[in-house]
């Protein structure tokens, strides 16, 4: 039976596990793709029918199709039995090269109409300004989004407002003290407890009363399939358990945890997903400190499988040609050590839209003769480039 959590101080509970929709299943014809709508129903009707009531998407997950695959499956009575969480980038707010000349306020109720229409419902449980981070938080402020939240809320199209974020805790912890959030969206797995908004991060949003929804648990999926040297080590315990449900106890450990979310891309992994969460010891305080052990074993072991020794100082940024080479040493960590590129290559998408990628390297080595760690940077970038190019949304 599918196990429920408090939703910080909204009054309510959510099941412990929340369906994102994210990574929908696809059907992929060379350059292009598109959700596998059939598919994605059955799903999404099979999650709530087995007592999942969280679901998690964004304006511009699979090419702004997501929120309309889901208001669809939702129908015929299931969307009072759920929670919808979607979220509005700042990014899209403010492209008024899109707008019709409207201004960021305007652009920010318009999206929300869009929104509501595809999700097929009169309003959002609780809608998120997505992504907010170092780059975007001070405007965020001087627009004044939150405000125009709050009348998106008096108006009833929204029931509680939050944010997700990815980055350091320190600007973490100056979004989230600011306002009387409803809730904070941040990636937390076990890779990442020193990363991100950190453990202390979690600890904070408990303190606020902040209900505390994770991302990325199983990172990108990374974590299900662990290269031989973590499987060996998982191995040692006497208790059995998939990579999985290792990934996923590690964050049900924290009692401030209202959700975590999981995107899945086949029903097998759904129901593996319900499964772990509807055991009845998956509560807080779950991991005896043996366990906890073995989770800092693997975290080492991951760490030490990366190829390029890049600690991510940036102190070879600014790249001429704005590359963003920490992050693309990043991307290209993750799939050196978890022994895929698929997640990564996705990641790195959105490096190229963003023109941050490795093609646009043209060796010029400024970035070597500032690197602490002494690394060739120019050829690693070319080889990391070829590995992560690719991936087609």
């Amino acid at each position: 039976m599918m196990l429920y959590r408090d939703y910080g101080k909204l009054g309510f509970q959510v099941s412990a596990f929340g369906m994102g929709c994210m990574r929908l299943p696809r059907i992929v014809s060379g350059d292009t793709a598109e959700v596998d709508r059939e598919k994605s129903y059955e799903m999404i009707r099979y999650a709530v029918d087995q007592g999942v009531t969280y679901f998690d998407t964004a304006y511009g997950y699979h090419n702004m199709t997501s929120e309309e695959v889901l208001g669809e499956a939702l129908e015929g009575g299931r969307r009072e039995k759920v929670r919808i969480v979607t979220k509005q980038p700042f990014g899209v707010m403010t492209d008024l090269k899109t707008g019709g000349g409207k201004t960021v306020l305007e652009n920010a109720r318009r999206n929300l109409e869009a929104t509501l229409k595809k999700l097929r419902t009169s309003y959002i449980d609780v809608y998120l300004i997505h992504n907010i981070g170092v780059s975007s938080w001070e405007e965020t402020k001087s627009q004044k989004i939150i405000e125009e939240y709050e009348k998106f809320r008096a108006e009833g199209l929204i029931r509680g407002i939050g944010f997700s974020y990815h980055g350091k805790y320190p600007c973490f912890r100056e979004v989230l003290d600011f306002y009387d959030w409803g809730m904070c969206q941040i990636q937390q797995n076990l890779i990442d407890v020193d990363n991100e908004a950190t453990e202390e991060g979690i600890r904070h949003a408990g303190r606020k009363g902040c209900a505390l929804v994770i991302m990325e648990p199983i990172r990108g999926g990374n974590l299900a399939t662990p290269p031989e040297p973590v499987k060996a080590i998982y191995d040692e315990y006497p208790v059995k358990r998939s990579p999985v449900e290792w990934a996923f106890r590690h964050i049900l450990n924290y009692p401030e945890v209202s959700t975590v979310l999981s995107g899945v891309s086949t029903m097998e992994q759904l129901k593996e997903d319900i499964e772990i969460f509807s055991k009845p010891d998956t509560v807080p305080g779950c991991l005896n400190e043996e366990e906890k052990t073995i989770i800092s074993r693997v975290r080492e072991k991951y760490k030490s499988l990366a190829s390029v020794p890049c600690t991510g100082c940036e102190y070879c940024l600014p790249c001429p040609q704005g590359v963003n080479i920490p992050q693309v040493f990043s991307k290209y960590n993750d799939g050196v050590m978890f022994g895929t590129f698929e997640p990564a290559r996705r990641g790195y998408m959105f490096q190229t839209r963003f023109n941050q990628d490795a093609s646009h390297c043209i060796e010029c080595k400024v970035c070597e003769t500032k690197c602490p760690q002494h690394i060739e940077i120019a050829g690693e970038l070319k080889a990391a480039h070829e590995k992560l190019k690719g991936w087609v949304e």
